[in-house]
């Protein structure tokens, strides 16, 4: 009989302890949840996803001016401001280089929901840097405002690399790329892909594991 009240009182304490590991846990997730709800930045950084299908519908010219605004107005190291940005929601570009496109990469176009290289979206925002490797971290800044920016209009928005690398290497693109009239010195680094989304992708897991804080 002691044996067995010594092993319940046990079992008892390693409930309480769980319990109230549970209790600490559920209080830090009660804590995130309660400064992310009302947070409009928070909300609108955390909804944010990826967007690959887009709706058969141009995007304002005053909106994409506002993108690009608040894309400007990132962080940048000394105010130098190393970017430059062009902005094409003209389909006949769209379309024309990505008929170049197609014809170097046949089987993309096979897709029968295939409409253009860029995610089918309306409109692209090109991103350039500097070809010496400087400025892309201030590239990147830029980019993080604008596609949080996209999403607080009510837009979607897809980072793209692959497009990027054909017009930077292909010659026939090379009339497109021309036409964006970057300087000397400077080189495509990633184009944002922009337009109404046509899907509502779900969040992917993050790994929380990658983040320590150092005592």
């Amino acid at each position: 009989m002691k044996t067995f009240t010594k092993l319940f009182s046990i079992a008892c304490m390693v409930a309480m302890m769980g319990c109230s590991q549970q209790s600490e846990a559920q209080q830090k997730t009660d804590v995130a949840t309660s400064e992310q709800n009302g947070n409009v930045v928070v909300e609108t950084i955390m909804a944010r996803r990826s967007v690959r299908k887009y709706a058969d519908k141009p995007v304002e010219r005053e909106k994409l001016e506002l993108l690009v605004k608040c894309g400007i107005n990132a962080p940048n190291g000394m105010n130098k401001q190393p970017w430059e940005v062009r902005v094409v929601d003209n389909a006949e570009f769209i379309n024309g280089v990505t008929e170049v496109f197609k014809k170097a990469q046949p089987k993309m176009a096979q897709d029968p929901s295939f409409k253009n290289m860029f995610r089918n979206a309306p409109a692209v925002i090109f991103i350039a840097s500097p070809k010496d490797g400087s400025g892309q971290i201030d590239c990147g800044l830029m980019g993080g405002n604008i596609v949080v920016a996209a999403q607080s209009m009510g837009l979607g928005t897809c980072c793209l690399g692959g497009p990027i690398n054909f017009l930077n290497t292909n010659a026939d693109a090379a009339p497109y790329l021309q036409r964006l009239e970057l300087p000397e010195g400077y080189r495509l680094l990633y184009a944002i892909a922009v337009g109404y989304p046509d899907e509502a992708p779900q969040a992917k897991p993050r790994n929380e594991g990658k983040v320590k804080f150092v005592k």
